[in-house]
């Protein structure tokens, strides 16, 4: 028999603010907050058979596909407020698109303006900041941080603990070992506008695999195809289908993936 959503519920649906399909599950602890810290609300969707878990928070803007899961203690669509890549942020809200057959497991937090697409499997107590988006059929591990605008491409495989830094690109089939390390800031200057430079996160190319504990540096471009080794610093550019390892990485003669 499905689960009403929680009492509370029934006068964000009286304003119009939520609508619940008639067979999702949603736990009677999961909180609704549709205004943002501007004052504006924002409709929540909850599609046909979706799950939502115990303690889940979702906010204006929260729109979940068909069979879309929500662990416990899952926040999605919270508006980002404070300092952030370069500017200050007001927690102004926006739409976050949870889609279907995609699964946030528990404690993951997905930030105002994240898009996840279909099939794809965030892990527990992963961080996706504002802006960020993850095509189809793509698995993202837990205790990652994935920080603002980053895009990741479909069929895609995160492990566990990696920090993939901002606006990053990874392309489609693209394989990302566990505690990998990405730079974007060739100075490391903070707050300091008379010296800052452009951002220049690394980019990982279609099919591209990196290995565990690898670190790539501000600006570097992997491959498509290339792999690159376990523990290996890039500091410069992979060439497409190639074999990289070392600290510095440098191209193994004759090497293919």
């Amino acid at each position: 028999m499905p689960q009403q959503p929680p009492p509370g519920w029934a006068a964000a649906a009286a304003e119009g603010l939520v609508t619940v399909a008639p067979d999702a599950h949603v736990h009677p602890t999961a909180q609704l907050v549709p205004a943002d810290r501007t004052g504006r609300g924002r409709r929540i969707v909850v599609g046909r058979g979706c799950r939502v878990g115990a303690f889940a928070v979702l906010h204006g803007g929260t729109e979940l596909g068909a069979g879309a899961e929500i662990g416990h203690g899952c926040v999605v669509g919270e508006p980002e407020t404070g300092y952030a890549l370069r500017a200050h942020h007001p927690g102004t809200g926006a739409v976050t698109r949870i889609a279907a057959g995609a699964v946030l497991r528990a404690g993951a937090i997905a930030y105002a303006g994240v898009e996840v697409g279909p099939r794809t499997t965030i892990g527990h107590h992963t961080l996706l900041r504002t802006g960020v988006a993850v095509g189809e059929d793509s698995q993202i591990g837990h205790h990652l941080t994935v920080e603002r605008g980053v895009r990741i491409g479909s069929g895609v495989r995160c492990s566990p603990g990696s920090h993939l830094t901002a606006e990053m690109r990874i392309g489609d089939g693209a394989f990302i070992g566990a505690g990998v390390r990405t730079i974007n800031d060739k100075r490391l200057i903070w707050r300091d506008p008379a010296r800052e430079v452009p951002l220049a996160p690394p980019r990982v190319e279609t099919g591209a695999k990196v290995g565990t504990g690898a670190v790539l540096l501000a600006g570097t471009v992997i491959g498509a195809g290339a792999l690159v080794g376990a523990g290996s610093v890039v500091t410069r550019d992979i060439a497409p289908g190639t074999v990289a390892y070392g600290s510095p990485a440098r191209v193994q003669d004759g090497g293919r993936p």
